[in-house]
């Protein structure tokens, strides 16, 4: 795959403490994209934001100012996920659906590819922009507009599971699945309105476990233990 967009789980990325950030991960996280972006490939992230904010669970605020401090939690995410990567020697940029001073630079498809040929890693935070749609769409979005080749979703669970391993130790994991299927039996890969503008559009994902050693990489390079999401 020549350009990806890496989906990040803000939980994953907690670690043990399930908030804010545990930093070794992160750096072990630094050190995959750097190999690959290394040897070619153009890298998109996005950063989910439940590592600071879970707005959806509240029932005193509204729904629309809940989602736009989610929106605010991928930004600092971004920002703090692209100073680790720039510690370890790669070149970063943020971009956003809204203006945030001079933190971050509005997106654009035509910027963000300006940002790739200069072998830069590209953060897309803050979401689509609008309340009501989760970062699942967002990360959809953006590989669609930029023309990746896949979605890797790096997750706190190795793959796409028949129910959920948590509660069921019976349910199986897919090695491959359909995206109608994911749509059809609910599985929570990524949400319906993502799920839909995936199908819509041909965009393959890639579901596995961000704390499995080597992951990212794995999957880039052919050793991949997850789940296939085909199109």
């Amino acid at each position: 795959m020549k350009r990806i967009l890496l989906k990040l789980s803000g939980e994953a990325l907690a670690g043990d403490k399930k908030t804010g950030f545990d930093e070794a991960t992160v750096l072990k996280v630094a050190g995959q994209v750097k190999e690959i972006v290394d040897k070619g490939t153009e890298v998109g992230v996005v950063i989910g934001g439940g590592n600071f904010w879970r707005g959806r669970t509240s029932e005193n605020i509204d729904r629309t100012k809940a989602d736009q401090i989610g929106m605010l939690a991928t930004v600092m995410n971004c920002i703090y996920v692209s100073e680790i990567f720039r510690s370890t020697g790669m070149k970063t940029a943020i971009l956003t659906p809204f203006e945030c001073g001079s933190f971050t630079k509005l997106f654009s498809k035509d910027r963000a590819n300006k940002y790739f040929s200069k072998g830069m890693v590209v953060f897309f935070a803050g979401g689509t922009g609008h309340p009501y749609f989760s970062t699942d769409t967002g990360v959809v979005l953006r590989a669609v507009e930029v023309e990746a080749d896949g979605i890797l979703l790096a997750k706190a669970i190795d793959g796409v599971y028949d129910s959920d391993p948590k509660t069921n130790p019976d349910a199986v994991r897919y090695d491959s699945i359909t995206i109608e299927e994911v749509i059809d039996k609910q599985l929570k890969v990524v949400d319906l309105t993502a799920s839909i503008l995936a199908m819509e559009n041909r965009m393959p994902m890639y579901v596995f476990s961000l704390l499995e050693e080597g992951s990212i990489v794995n999957t880039i390079y052919g050793e991949f233990n997850g789940t296939r999401v085909i199109v």
